[in-house]
């Protein structure tokens, strides 16, 4: 009887103990939906860039000497023919004079050479004077002849250098740090003086990919007169430069090896407020009339270097209690998109979605594909215990080089 006791005792044990309680009810997901739609969106695509001078030389001096003068001050405005520099002229203007004198002398022995020609041209022909003296005669003549345009050479020569011991501004432009002081000695061609680049207008250089090319032909030899604000730059301080540019050139040639072409669009400076070198940011204003299909940026999620969005679906699920009966659910299916330029808040969609799909935009972080949702129960832009939702990180700045939204 005993052992009969033990018996049940243990299979009331082990009944119990393979008893496993029911797995606890998966509760819906709480989100929040966007109905997407197609929209006329207005956008930037946006370019690094750098501004250049249109017009840059370094000055070099053509003679050599001390500098005696520095007639400006560094870093401002220059107009063309204003004196910059002054290299001592002392010597330059005595071999100026000497040349002169030169000139004199070789003109008084060309006047005595021709007297001398003519008188014995005449008594030649009255066989008055041998025909050698005649001879000798013509060639003295020609020789001063020749002596004077020696002598008219060499002024030359020597005018041009005192001119250069004085140097001008070539051009209207900024001129930069002097590289020499009072007193310091310079020679040809291989002192730099210093860098003097034109201001106004300024040109910003930038690159696009050469499947970019053909538009932006399009846009110097058609468009860009009827286009507002067709090429805006925002300067490193992200203030927006007030004038707005056009395209100027377009490089002969692309880069074969990383498939781009460099682009110069010339922009005005009145102020003077852009210079050589400075980094900024090309827009370029989009052009598009087709309505687009915008979503809110947070809906996006990045996985692996691509991007899902979560889209609605409606379905039936069987009753856990009893597998013969159905209810209606709402499930979530991930769906991978082609993401185009981000605007603020959204971003635009060029593949992957549909006009009148719904997606989920809040509680994304909490979602896999078939997850099922409870929808409008969440407060909106609630994304867990930071308060940002995986879409919130996930989303790139996107690099309009590569994806320029055209």
């Amino acid at each position: 009887m005993k052992r009969v006791y033990v018996i049940l005792l243990i299979a009331c044990l082990f009944a119990g103990a393979c008893t496993q309680p029911p797995p606890p009810k998966i509760q819906p997901v709480a989100v929040n939906l966007y109905a997407v739609k197609s929209q006329i969106v207005t956008y930037y695509d946006k370019y690094p860039a750098n501004t250049v001078a249109l017009s840059q030389v370094d000055l070099r001096p053509e003679v050599q000497g001390y500098i005696t003068d520095i007639a400006f001050t560094e870093g401002t405005h220059v107009k063309k023919g204003q004196k910059l520099y002054e290299i001592d002229q002392r010597l330059y203007q005595d071999a100026y004079d000497q040349a002169k004198a030169n000139v004199e002398v070789a003109e008084g022995n060309l006047k005595q050479a021709q007297q001398d020609a003519d008188r014995y041209t005449y008594l030649n022909m009255q066989d008055a004077v041998a025909k050698q003296t005649l001879d000798h005669a013509v060639i003295a003549l020609d020789n001063a002849k020749s002596a004077l345009k020696a002598a008219q050479q060499a002024e030359k020569i020597a005018a041009t250098n005192l001119t250069y011991s004085v140097i001008l501004a070539p051009f209207d432009g900024t001129i930069g740090f002097s590289q020499v002081k009072l007193g310091n000695m310079v020679t040809v061609g291989t002192t730099v003086l210093n860098t003097i680049s034109t201001d106004d207008p300024m040109g910003v250089d930038f690159l696009v990919s050469e499947k970019q090319l053909q538009h932006f032909d399009d846009l110097k030899n058609t468009t860009q007169q009827n286009i507002d604000s067709l090429f805006t730059i925002m300067l490193p301080n992200d203030s927006i430069y007030p004038y707005t540019g056009k395209i100027s050139v377009i490089d002969r040639a692309v880069d074969q090896q990383t498939g781009t072409i460099r682009i110069r669009v010339v922009f005005p400076n009145p102020k003077l407020s852009l210079r050589p070198g400075l980094s900024c940011v090309l827009r370029v204003h989009n052009e598009e009339t087709t309505p687009k299909i915008v979503v809110p940026s947070k809906a996006v999620v990045e996985l692996m270097g691509e991007y899902f969005v979560y889209i609605v679906k409606d379905t039936t699920a069987r009753n856990p209690e009893d597998s013969t009966k159905t209810h209606p659910v709402t499930i979530v299916i991930q769906k991978k998109v082609k993401l185009g330029q981000t605007i603020a808040p959204n971003v635009i969609v060029e593949g992957g979605l549909k006009e009148g799909a719904k997606i989920v935009v809040d509680g994304v972080q909490s979602l896999h594909t078939g997850s099922e949702i409870i929808v409008g129960m969440r407060p909106q832009g609630s994304g867990g215990k930071d308060g940002m939702s995986k879409g919130d990180a996930a989303m790139p700045k996107k690099d309009s080089s590569k994806n320029s939204g055209h």
